[in-house]
C-alpha cells in the first residue's frame, strides 16, 4: 500500500472533520494524555457502534473547526480549550451513557520517574515481604520501618508523593517494589 502525500492526508482529514462535525449532533473534547495504544484500542472496540473517535494535531483540527465556523457558530467554544493531547469523540448516543464507557476503561497504573501526581500518593503502614537488605533504601526516603521475621515492615502510613509534584526515581522504584500502582489512566472528558 502506497502512503498519500502530506496535503492529500491533510485535505482529507479536514474533509473527515467536517463530515463527522456535520454527522454526530453530540461532540466530546477529550485529553488522553498518558493513555497507551492499547488502551485506546480497546475505548475504540467499546464505542464502536455508539460513537467515533478521533485524533489529531491539535492545529490542525483548530484549522478544520474554523473552517466550518460559519455553519456551526457554536464550535467557537471548543477552540480554547484544544490544548495538550487533545482528541474528538463524536455520537448520536446519550452523552452520559459515552462518558460512563470513557471512566469505566480507565486503567490503573504504576508510577512513572518525571511523571506529575495526579494525586496524593499514600504508603499504607504494612508488613513488605523485601529482604533487610533493602532498609537503606527506606531510609533514604525517610520512611520509618524495622525488621520483623526477616522482612521490612512499615511502622505507619508515610506520605510519599503530594499531589503535583514530579514523581522522583526512588519514589516510583519503591511503588514499584510494593506493587503499587496509585495512578489511573484514561480518556478525560
Amino acid at each position: 500500500m502506497v502512503k498519500e502525500d502530506r496535503t492529500t492526508w491533510k485535505s482529507n482529514y479536514f474533509l473527515k472533520i467536517v463530515q463527522l462535525m456535520d454527522e454526530y449532533p453530540k461532540k466530546f473534547l477529550v485529553n488522553v494524555d498518558n493513555v497507551g495504544s492499547k488502551q485506546m484500542q480497546i475505548v475504540r472496540q467499546k464505542l464502536r457502534g455508539k460513537a467515533e473517535v478521533l485524533m489529531g494535531k491539535n492545529t490542525m483540527m483548530r484549522k478544520a473547526i474554523r473552517g466550518h465556523i460559519e455553519n456551526n457558530p457554536n464550535l467557537e467554544k471548543l477552540l480554547p480549550h484544544i490544548k495538550g493531547n487533545m482528541g474528538f469523540v463524536f455520537t448520536k448516543e446519550d452523552l452520559l451513557d459515552i462518558r460512563a464507557i470513557l471512566i469505566e476503561n480507565k486503567v490503573q497504573a504504576p508510577a512513572r520517574p518525571g511523571a506529575i501526581a495526579p494525586l496524593d500518593v499514600k504508603v499504607p503502614a504494612q508488613n513488605t515481604g523485601l529482604g533487610p537488605e533493602k532498609t537503606s533504601f527506606f531510609q533514604a526516603l525517610s520512611i520509618p520501618t524495622k525488621i520483623t521475621k526477616g522482612s521490612i515492615e512499615i511502622l505507619n502510613e508515610v506520605s510519599l508523593i503530594k499531589e503535583g509534584e514530579k514523581v522522583g526515581a526512588s519514589e516510583d522504584t519503591l511503588l514499584n517494589m510494593l506493587y503499587i500502582s496509585p495512578f489511573s489512566y484514561g480518556l478525560a472528558v
